[in-house]
């Protein structure tokens, strides 16, 4: 998951609120296989993933930011 939420994290780090911050460490609970599929869009989130928070994550890797 270091790719994945690292990458993001190192870029946005300084823009995060503090709401931002527990949101991505709670992200740090879910399984990295699930992570992935909803970021790369195998699967789709369930809704109290789907946040403002998470699509800038998926945009962030979709355009190859990450």
């Amino acid at each position: 998951m270091d790719l994945v939420l690292g990458r993001f994290a190192d870029a946005n780090l300084a823009s995060l609120s503090d709401g931002d911050l527990g949101e991505l460490e709670g992200w740090l609970d879910v399984p990295d296989q699930q992570i992935f599929a909803w970021v790369n869009g195998m699967e789709p989130p369930p809704a109290d993933f789907d946040t403002e928070l998470f699509r800038r994550l998926r945009e962030f890797h979709s355009k190859g930011e990450g």
